[in-house]
């Protein structure tokens, strides 16, 4: 659920800036002075609303709307390509992604949630809080470049522009740019579409230029970072399953997972998803060291059905099972309770006895632990370190640490940074590649509704020569698709919170 402090934050400061303009708009002593300041810095405030909007960008507006004119015409054409192509891709998308909800909906398997390709975002649910500068962030850089796209598009069409502002709705933060009706009603249709598919074609271009960055970060960032040496630890969840004195530590570089090496954040991944679904391994450990001594009294059968040989709750020793040496027929396994770190430290993994004798000139026996199904004993390897010993469910491993790819070759260099630049690019990605698909949607009061009217009296005109017609069958197809919008947000709010 929303975290309350966030709540109380944001609803106290909201109340508090409400409650000020109300007081000094209804002050006589105050009132003009305050209105005036509030118009000379473009400034206008409603509940749980604050806009700001100025004229300072125009200039840049029209120098930029000049350059290459015929570059930019191409340009922009293209935009009109993609938008009416993605007005149509969005609906067949948000249908797609009402069947999938719905069969969520009827299904028991939590997993149907992760496949969908559009999902709703709520702060403090699916959305971390210590991650909402960065969607906070990524939202206004796309609403930003969306919005340059209408006003570099509008001068084009010479279409005067007002203004440009930025406004901040509850927490979700946006742009928009303020046209001249008159100018924009006298334009021809295939003029007015160019304008209105240049917000979501721009915010295309920008997810792609952000997954262009994200896929060459490691080029960009070789003169002082390396990559392909291991997976590096940038934080470890406290109390988790990872810390303690021999666990892992912020700056500690691993580079294997049992025999499954490590490179990078992926081979971690791959690696634990691998052990979590393969038997487990066991280890060559030589005869002479299997201490009768260390067996305490006969395995017992847990409820799950293994065994287990270790009744004192040991924290350093573990349960291990292996072949009588005695006869190479010998179907009978032995059990005892042996030293984990003195028994595994250097020893070389098995999955039978033979893996054991190929590999060395000393008698050995491959000994495995003994564990509940689903727990796994997995070595983690990130030298000059000893290995970290972890026995639970492999997953749990995976949420205990934060790693990177990137490894800084210099000790002042901090080790967030190339984390910050992935986020950030993936957040990008995301928010304006939705950004995209979502403005592009046939419904009222978004650029699809501009978009498809536009299109309507482009396309329709010589066969539906009434107007009045062709009003009511864009009326019809923006009712159809608000409701498959509006259908969408609200069992996706549904899923995300009642489930």
């Amino acid at each position: 659920m929303i975290p309350v402090p966030l709540l109380v934050c944001v609803m106290g400061g909201w109340c508090a800036v409400y409650l000020t303009d109300t007081l000094l708009k209804s002050s006589v002593k105050h009132r003009i002075r305050y209105e005036s300041w509030l118009a000379g810095r473009g400034l206008m405030l409603s509940p749980f609303h604050v806009r700001w909007q100025t004229t300072m960008f125009n200039r840049l507006f029209a120098y930029c709307a000049r350059i290459n004119p015929r570059a930019q015409y191409l340009w922009f054409n293209s935009g009109l390509v993609f938008g009416v192509v993605a007005m149509v891709g969005s609906v067949v998308l948000l249908i797609r992604t009402l069947q999938q909800t719905l069969a969520q909906m009827t299904s028991d398997n939590p997993r149907m949630g992760n496949q969908q390709t559009l999902q709703v975002v709520v702060p403090g649910i699916n959305l971390p809080t210590s991650q909402l500068a960065y969607f906070f962030m990524a939202l206004l850089l796309s609403g930003v470049i969306h919005e340059l796209g209408h006003a570099v598009a509008a001068l084009r069409e010479q279409v005067r522009v007002n203004g440009f502002g930025i406004f901040v709705f509850v927490v979700y933060p946006g742009a928009f740019v303020d046209l001249f009706t008159t100018h924009l009603n006298i334009i021809s249709p295939v003029q007015q579409l160019r304008i209105f598919c240049a917000g979501v074609w721009h915010n295309f271009v920008l997810c792609l230029a952000a997954l262009a960055f994200l896929f060459l970060l490691p080029i960009f960032l070789f003169p002082v970072y390396s990559t392909g040496g291991g997976a590096l630890v940038s934080e470890v969840v406290q109390g988790a399953a990872a810390d303690g004195p021999r666990g892992l530590s912020v700056g500690d570089i691993v580079v294997g997972l049992e025999d499954c090496p490590v490179k990078g954040v992926e081979d971690w991944s791959s690696c634990l998803s691998h052990l979590s679904h393969s038997p487990q391994t066991g280890y060559c450990v030589p005869s002479s060291s299997l201490q009768p001594s260390w067996a305490h009294g006969r395995a017992f059968k847990r409820l799950d059905g293994t065994f287990d040989c270790c009744s004192n709750n040991s924290l350093t020793d573990l349960c291990f099972s292996y072949m009588k040496p005695q006869g190479k027929n010998s179907k009978e396994r032995e059990y005892a309770c042996m030293p984990v770190r003195k028994m595994v430290t250097g020893t070389q993994v098995c999955r039978t006895a033979e893996d054991c004798t190929a590999h060395t000139e000393v008698a050995s026996i491959c000994v495995t632990p003994s564990l509940e199904n689903q727990t796994r004993f997995i070595r983690v390897t990130h030298p000059p370190n000893t290995h970290m010993l972890f026995v639970g469910y492999p997953p749990h491993l995976q949420y205990a640490v934060s790693l990177t790819n990137f490894v800084p070759r210099f000790s002042f260099l901090h080790l967030d940074l190339p984390v910050f630049l992935e986020t950030f690019c993936k957040y990008v990605v995301s928010l304006s590649g939705a950004l995209a698909v979502v403005n592009s949607v046939p419904c009222f009061a978004l650029d699809g509704q501009w978009m498809l009217n536009a299109l309507l009296e482009a396309t329709l005109v010589t066969v539906v020569t009434d107007r009045q017609r062709r009003e009511l069958i864009g009326f019809f197809l923006l009712l159809a698709g608000s409701a498959l919008l509006a259908a969408n947000v609200a069992l996706g709010l549904w899923m995300v919170t009642a489930r």
